[in-house]
């Protein structure tokens, strides 16, 4: 069965009418019965005083007499009180001196009488199953006896369940009339707003906003379902003025996309042009420079001699950073097929061929083992090279200098990092280091085009990751990434 939140409005609205007027009719109830119950034990209180006054005024002159036959007659009468189920009278010393019970069947008997009493003021209590009162016997105002009456409460227990089947009976006939009277009620509340959210439903899984709900009244609901219309003819006018501009946006994408392909176009056709259209004149330049310094050195001075030994240099330097371009246009425009690589296996690899090329660098290589990562294994190759000769570059004044590739945790993702100890950098200029020609040391210092971070970025950024770096002069740098 479902949970009452989850039942239907109408089934809601029938509930609590019900509920309501039960509570009520169980509230009065209750209220009608304690009280007629605390009269009932009044007025049982009141008989049981009235009878035990009788008989003790009675009994005055047989407890003088020392005369327990008279006692025990005058207590007979009690048996004209059908709900009187034992007396007693005691003498002043406490001693029961007459006795009476009744001899009817009865489901409640009271327990014997006590054979003897310790004198008390008049009083009473309410046991289980019967009332014991007892009062005093005064003869010339002193206390010569007491009377004890046991009074049955069968009476009221019949009284109690007569209550209990009346009220159940009008509980019954009251509920079938609430029943009634609620569903006639919920329809006219209910329909409404029923139709509102049958309205709703169906605008939510047919997306048609040019449906309306029908307003029955003028009250709340019907202001609610006014309002709701209202609402669904300013989403209609939305949705038109957002499928025209969607229109128009794509429309425009198409013409933007043309546009970004003509100029990815020309930017091959550049591309081609820096490739071989510049490349040629600088192998042209730094041909005849070193021409001119093998076959003509003897006629130039040592000034001209460095003269052309800068031009070459430029010459190669200019060539250098052409091919870095170039690199980092094809690492931007190139196609990612991500598989499953090897990272610690790529990693030393690329350090095994940095340690042939220059052989006489005592380089430690620490490589954590079993590193995996989903990627393109030809970009991430071009990354960790370029990260591994970053290392390699400024650990190169260092007598011994270690490096080590590993993974850790940050911010609760795995984070690839390259660690070297050597020149490190200010943090002050962190900002600097992955930007395309940046550089943190002078040319003379460390030789390089500045490019080699930026394409690291860029492919960590087209895998979705980021590259980060930290670091401290002369006490080494590391760079993070995540893929």
């Amino acid at each position: 069965m479902p949970s009452f939140h989850n039942l239907s409005i109408k089934y809601k609205l029938t509930w609590l009418g019900v509920l309501t007027s039960a509570s009520a009719l169980i509230l009065a109830c209750a209220v009608f019965v304690a009280y007629d119950v605390r009269n009932f034990y009044d007025d049982m209180v009141r008989s049981a005083a009235t009878q035990a006054k009788i008989i003790g005024y009675n009994s005055a002159a047989t407890i003088l007499f020392i005369d327990p036959h008279s006692a025990s007659e005058t207590l007979a009468a009690l048996s004209t009180e059908p709900d009187i189920i034992a007396a007693g009278i005691y003498t002043r010393d406490g001693k029961l001196f007459a006795s009476y019970a009744a001899t009817r069947s009865s489901s409640t008997a009271a327990t014997s009488l006590p054979k003897a009493l310790t004198l008390r003021a008049d009083g009473h209590r309410f046991e289980k199953r019967y009332l014991e009162l007892w009062r005093q016997i005064i003869f010339e105002r002193k206390v010569i006896g007491t009377v004890v009456i046991q009074t049955s409460l069968d009476a009221m227990r019949v009284r109690l369940l007569q209550y209990i089947a009346i009220a159940l009976l009008v509980l019954l006939i009251s509920t079938l009339g609430s029943i009634a009277v609620s569903l006639w009620f919920q329809r006219r509340i209910s329909r409404p707003i029923l139709d509102l959210a049958a309205t709703a439903k169906s605008v939510t899984d047919d997306k048609d906003f040019s449906v309306r709900a029908r307003a029955e009244s003028r009250d709340e609901i019907g202001q609610l379902v006014e309002t709701f219309n209202e609402m669904l003819a300013r989403i209609q006018e939305q949705n038109e003025e957002l499928q025209k501009s969607r229109d128009e946006l794509e429309q425009r994408v198409i013409e933007r996309t043309a546009q970004l392909e003509n100029a990815n176009k020309e930017l091959e056709s550049f591309s081609y042009s820096v490739s071989h259209d510049l490349r040629a004149p600088l192998r042209s330049i730094d041909g005849f420079s070193q021409a001119i310094l093998e076959d003509y050195s003897d006629k130039l001075d040592a000034e001209g001699q460095a003269d052309l030994r800068r031009v070459r240099a430029a010459t190669q330097r200019m060539g250098q950073l052409i091919d870095d371009m170039l690199d980092l246009s094809r690492v931007t425009r190139a196609k990612i097929t991500r598989e499953q690589v090897d990272l610690s296996a790529l990693v030393r690899a690329l350090g095994a061929e940095l340690q042939k090329v220059e052989p006489e660098r005592k380089i430690d290589f620490i490589v954590a083992p079993g590193l995996t990562a989903d990627g393109d294994p030809r970009l991430l190759r071009i990354a960790l090279e370029n990260l591994l000769r970053n290392a390699w570059k400024f650990t190169g004044k260092h007598p011994t200098a270690k490096i080590e590739f590993g993974i850790t945790q940050n911010n609760g993702n795995s984070a690839y990092f390259v660690r070297d100890d050597g020149a490190g950098f200010d943090m002050a200029y962190a900002n600097k280091l992955f930007g395309a020609f940046q550089r943190l040391h002078a040319m003379t210092e460390f030789n390089g085009t500045g490019v080699g971070l930026a394409t690291v970025q860029r492919i960590i950024s087209r895998h979705g990751g980021r590259v980060w770096a930290e670091g401290e002069v002369e006490k080494g740098a590391i760079f993070y990434f995540t893929l």
